[in-house]
């Protein structure tokens, strides 16, 4: 892989996880924001744990996207975590949230553009996918 290829993805690497660990401080401290969109999504018996959990699994993804041999991975983790995030967004929380101008909207479709990016430059290294499309 060259140099610049290199670079590309770790700057995607850094740039993704610095945006899911933000994140994390506003899922785990129980802010407003983050109770409203997991009560909109779940409903208020079932808020806490989709908003812990889906922090749990972006803590994961960002920690496994700074890590050279699990990059990888942590990319897979985060573009499902994130498709899940749009599909919320275009199906029930709507582009803007609590009138925050779609700055969520906009990040999630930054951390899953940047996700794929880092599979495509990563591609032959991933089993199935760098034999079909190597």
């Amino acid at each position: 892989m060259s140099s610049t290829l290199v670079i590309i993805s770790w700057v995607c690497r850094v740039v993704v996880a610095i945006i899911l660990l933000q994140t994390l401080f506003f899922k785990f401290t129980g802010a407003e924001e983050s109770k409203f969109i997991f009560t909109t999504l779940m409903g208020p018996e079932f808020e806490a744990y989709g908003r812990i959990g889906s922090g749990a699994v972006e803590l994961v993804a960002a920690i496994l996207l700074l890590i050279p041999a699990t990059g990888t991975i942590g990319a897979f983790i985060a573009l499902g975590t994130i498709s899940g995030a749009i599909f919320s967004h275009l199906t029930k929380l709507g582009i803007v949230v609590k009138d925050d101008g779609g700055l969520l909207f906009a990040l999630a479709l930054t951390v899953f553009a940047l996700s794929a990016l880092v599979l495509l430059i990563h591609r032959r290294e991933i089993p199935v996918i760098g034999h079909v499309f190597g």
